[in-house]
């Protein structure tokens, strides 16, 4: 598995102050990706045992909420299995912080995937530049889901995502869930509502 950079102190890949590990390989390659300079599998630096290490002292200040895993995508298959077993030690070895994922694929072709018992919120779909906004939580464009991985493996139908959060956040009115302050929302009531199942 190789990364091009660990970012620190970071607020704007999840919820919190976050550790970012950004890996190398991407076969999406999204029209006007903010990060094309990850998509070659071979490119960047390999994580080795002083970039791990660097990693897990980051994560060990306690006002980190987690890590998350970005790119390049995290999924792409020379980063599966080292992105498993990173994932995997992060929640042993920091139970009282999240994993977040984000990759390209869709959650109805990767929800079976074994890193997914150790991601709190995967962020799928590939960067549409077409639907692209700003002020999106999260996401870079109105396609993207951010799913609340815990409880959708756990519900009726794990196919179907239940997110994270709406696309702009939720009013003071609206329930909250442990999962990051959040309701969690079912996206087949909200496409049963009008809306695409993505918005919020």
């Amino acid at each position: 598995m190789r990364y091009h950079n660990i970012t620190k102190d970071d607020m704007l890949n999840g919820d919190g102050l976050r550790v970012v590990l950004w890996l190398a390989g991407c076969d999406h390659c999204c029209k006007d990706c903010h990060n094309p300079l990850t998509w070659d599998p071979e490119g960047g630096l390999l994580f080795d045992r002083a970039a791990k290490e660097e990693l897990f002292a980051a994560l060990d200040k306690s006002y980190i909420s987690g890590l998350t895993l970005s790119g390049g995508d995290p999924l792409h298959p020379a980063n599966r299995l080292g992105a498993r077993r990173l994932a995997q030690e992060v929640k042993e070895t920091f139970p009282q912080k999240t994993v977040w994922l984000y990759t390209g694929y869709l959650w109805e072709e990767i929800w079976q995937l074994p890193i997914m018992q150790y991601v709190d919120v995967c962020v799928d779909g590939e960067f549409q530049r077409d639907k692209k906004d700003n002020k999106l939580l999260w996401k870079g464009s109105k396609n993207q889901r951010v799913i609340a991985v815990s409880a959708t493996l756990s519900g009726e139908n794990p196919r179907i995502p239940l997110l994270h959060c709406t696309d702009y956040g939720e009013s003071d009115e609206e329930a909250v869930s442990p999962l990051g302050g959040h309701r969690i929302w079912d996206s087949r009531a909200l496409a049963d509502r009008g809306r695409s199942a993505c918005e919020g």
